[in-house]
C-alpha cells in the first residue's frame, strides 16, 4: 500500500465518512484501490453506513490511464481488481452512499451504479462511461452493472454511444439521485447514509442486498476471467 493517504475516514455517528482526494483527478491507481479497499474494511468494524466522498470538482476520472494504457498485465489487473471494487460495493452489506463532488467518468461513473443513493454536486460535471469514445470497450462487469441501474432508455447512450451527462440529465439516466449545492454535497450524503442506519435493520438490509443482487453478482463473478481475457485497449 502506498505510504501516501489518499483516502481518509472520520466516523460521524453511525456513519463512516470515507473521502478520496489525492489532490488531482481522483483516478483509480493501484493505491486508491487499496485504501478504498482498507476504508471499507474499518468501516464494517466501526459503522452501520458509508458516505462516500470525493474531492471538490472531481469524485474520480476513472482508472489511472497510464496504467491502463502501459503493459496489458497491469492493465488486466487493475480491470480486475476495479471489478471487484465494484462488486463489492454493489454487494456491500451496509447502506453506502455517495456523495459524488464532480466529474464521474469510466470506473468513476461505474462506482455511482453501485451505490444505495448518490448525491450529485450542481456544476459543468459530466457523469458517465466515456470508455468506447476513448478506445476502450465497456467490461462485461460493469454493463451489467449498469443494466441494473441505469434507465432503460439511457443505457445505449450511455455505454455503447459514451455519451456523458451533467449532473440533473445524471438524475434521469441513473447515475445520480438528486443534486444539491456542490458545497452542500458532503452534509447531505452523511445525513442519508445516518437516515439508513437508523431506520434499517441491519440483518434485514444485508438479506435483501443479497437476495436483489446475488444473482448479478453470481453472474459477474463467474464471466469475469473472459472478460479480462478480451481486455484490450486501443493506443
Amino acid at each position: 500500500m502506498s505510504d501516501t493517504a489518499i483516502v481518509t475516514t472520520r466516523i460521524d455517528g453511525d456513519v463512516a465518512v470515507v473521502t478520496l482526494d489525492d489532490g488531482k483527478a481522483n483516478a483509480i491507481s493501484f493505491a486508491a484501490l487499496d485504501q478504498i479497499n482498507a476504508a471499507l474494511d474499518s468501516a464494517l468494524e466501526t459503522s452501520k453506513a458509508v458516505a462516500f466522498i470525493g474531492r471538490e470538482g472531481k469524485f474520480s476520472a476513472g482508472f489511472d490511464l497510464k496504467v491502463m494504457t502501459g503493459e496489458p498485465e497491469s492493465a488486466r489487473e487493475m480491470l480486475g481488481r476495479g471489478a471487484e471494487l465494484g462488486i463489492r460495493m454493489a454487494e456491500f452489506p451496509i447502506p453506502l452512499v455517495l456523495g459524488v463532488t464532480g466529474h464521474a467518468l469510466a470506473m468513476g461513473g461505474i462506482m455511482t451504479v453501485t451505490a444505495d443513493y448518490r448525491v450529485g454536486g450542481e456544476g459543468p460535471f459530466k457523469l458517465g462511461l466515456n470508455e468506447v469514445a476513448i478506445g476502450m470497450p465497456v467490461p462485461k462487469f460493469a454493463v451489467e452493472l449498469c443494466r441494473a441501474r441505469l434507465q432503460s432508455s439511457h443505457f445505449t447512450r450511455a455505454l455503447q454511444h459514451a455519451e456523458t451527462f451533467a449532473p440533473d440529465p445524471a438524475v434521469a439516466a441513473g447515475f445520480l439521485d438528486e443534486v444539491v449545492e456542490l458545497a452542500q454535497v458532503e452534509s447531505r450524503a452523511v445525513e442519508v447514509a445516518a437516515h439508513l442506519a437508523a431506520t434499517l435493520n441491519p440483518r434485514a438490509f444485508a438479506l435483501t442486498r443479497r437476495f436483489m443482487r446475488g444473482a448479478m453478482i453470481e453472474q459477474i463473478r463467474a464471466g469475469l476471467a473472459e472478460d479480462l481475457a478480451l481486455f484490450t485497449v486501443e493506443t
